[in-house]
């Protein structure tokens, strides 16, 4: 080969590498390409499935969600909740109502295409039904110490400066970074079409009930011509909480609608010690185990924590040494700790006391205003739960109760 023919493919035997590359395409990664994009950067989002896809998800959107959504984001609202009822185990429902909209319902295949879409708009590039296998950031794949190896189940291997792992709960980056989860619950959950007189009945109303196993609740969500239906409890009690389900639907006089869609899923939280990154390789979201423990809502933790992850993955990617790009991770760390950390901090202790007392929740919740007050704030974003307990002493008391031992659950 002439020195010619040489210099004019030298460029093509220069493996290309990106400068972060985000892995699965829910809204915990859709953020971060975001944020990674409308820095300026090259950035590849892998997701394995096609989109748009099911994901079992209440789809409630909250205010904290709302407020971390991209600038200009047209959310896909299915309905306006101004009103919850709340029961207990399917007894003492009563209903309460807002004259502000207390949060956003959405279909999760739309919502999460929109942002995908958002994502690509800032910049970033989508390849879908692409699986990743492993991560290496040592090896004959890794080219130098600023890069990361992104290794395909087909065998291709994607370089980057730095990688952003948004892979859901069961997180092969995760893995790699060594996530560590100490709470573990079983969500099940029907779409269930209903007649245009049923799904009147229900616009703009949601249901909550605290559920008959420690620590478990249900709740529709109504989505049009569609009711979400769904139960959540702790892992290993899948029989009752599938009996949970049922009883449910049946006692919501839905039992005789058949479910387009029934579907389960386990959601995972993170030890307080858990790492959240690894050399070049930070998670986020599910990933991360990032999820409210009481209520285990994850779609604000998802995008909030992926806003970040994006954010300091650009960082990371910018940094020239191990030492730099580790300086940028321990900040990424301590941010998410300072915010989503101390709000999950908090919702251990309330589902403490939930599991114990779920009556004393629902006699406050239903009957005192200051606390129907702190619950439309918390799902407005006005505060949080952990804000209300440092400054209400009512709610302090409850939660400070916890320390000086286990109180009498009630039926």
């Amino acid at each position: 080969m002439s020195s010619e023919n040489a210099d004019r493919n030298a460029p093509d035997e220069t493996p290309e590498v990106w400068d972060v590359v985000v892995v699965g395409a829910g809204p915990a990664g859709a953020s971060a390409a975001h944020a990674a994009a409308v820095a300026g950067r090259r950035v590849l989002l892998l997701e394995k499935a096609e989109l748009p896809r099911y994901k079992t998800c209440g789809g409630g959107l909250i205010g904290p969600s709302r407020d971390a959504l991209p600038p200009g984001f047209e959310l896909p609202l299915k309905d306006k909740v101004y009103a919850v009822t709340f029961s207990l185990d399917g007894k003492f429902a009563r209903t309460r109502r807002s004259k502000k909209m207390l949060f956003g319902l959405i279909n999760r295949p739309e919502f999460d295409q929109q942002l995908v879409e958002s994502a690509q708009k800032a910049g970033a590039e989508l390849r879908t039904g692409v699986t990743v296998s492993r991560v290496e950031q040592h090896g004959p794949e890794v080219p130098d110490r600023r890069t990361v190896a992104v290794v395909l189940s087909d065998g291709e291997t994607v370089l980057a400066r730095a990688v952003v792992g948004a892979d859901g709960s069961a997180s092969r980056i995760g893995a790699h970074v060594g996530v560590k989860l100490d709470q573990v619950d079983l969500g099940l959950e029907a779409e269930v079409p209903v007649p245009p007189t049923v799904a009147e009945d229900w616009k703009g109303r949601v249901l909550i009930d605290w559920g008959p196993l420690p620590g478990s609740y249900g709740w529709v969500f109504p989505k049009g011509d569609t009711l979400t239906v769904g139960v959540i409890s702790a892992r290993g009690e899948g029989a009752a909480t599938k009996r949970y389900l049922e009883d449910f639907i049946g006692r919501l006089g839905l039992a005789g609608f058949e479910p387009s869609i029934s579907s389960g899923h386990l959601t995972r939280c993170r030890t307080e010690d858990s790492p959240l990154s690894r050399g070049r390789v930070l998670v986020c979201g599910d990933a991360a185990g990032l999820l409210e423990p009481w209520t285990r809502e994850g779609i604000s933790y998802a995008l909030r924590s992926g806003r970040l992850a994006g954010e300091w993955a650009v960082r990371i990617a910018e940094a020239q040494d191990a030492v730099d790009a580790r300086r940028q991770a321990l900040n990424y760390a301590f941010a998410v700790k300072a915010g989503l950390g101390v709000e999950m901090n908090m919702g251990r202790r309330v589902l403490t006391l939930f599991e114990r007392r779920p009556g004393m929740l629902h006699a406050a919740i239903t009957g005192l205003r200051p606390a129907w007050n702190a619950f439309v704030r918390i799902v407005q974003g006005s505060t949080s739960l952990a804000e209300i307990v440092r400054t209400h002493p009512m709610a302090r008391r409850a939660v400070s109760a916890l320390d000086r031992g286990p109180g009498q659950s009630e039926a």
